[in-house]
């Protein structure tokens, strides 16, 4: 499986206070940023796997609400998370 219980826990720690606080929008844009590489990625092998494309697609639209929640919200925790992640150029 390309993500494990310790890659989550890593990416949680990273983005959020602790490992087990799972619930911040940076954590999660940043989980969501992590499986969008990859299914970038098998989408470029599969070009006609239309179920992962429309998951990737979906994705895609629950990580720009999280960003928009931030961005209306807290504008210097928004402007961190995109730097760190580099969504934007």
């Amino acid at each position: 499986m390309y993500l494990t219980k310790e890659m989550k826990a890593e990416f949680f720690k990273k983005h959020n206070k602790s490992e087990k606080d799972t619930g911040t929008p940076e954590g999660q844009v940043a989980m969501f940023t992590f499986r969008i590489a990859h299914l970038t990625e098998h989408l470029k092998k599969n070009r006609k796997d239309f179920n992962t494309q429309r998951s990737l697609i979906k994705m895609v639209g629950k990580r720009r609400k999280l960003l928009d929640f931030l961005k209306a919200n807290d504008i210097e925790r928004y402007r961190s998370i995109v730097k760190e992640l580099g969504l934007r150029k």
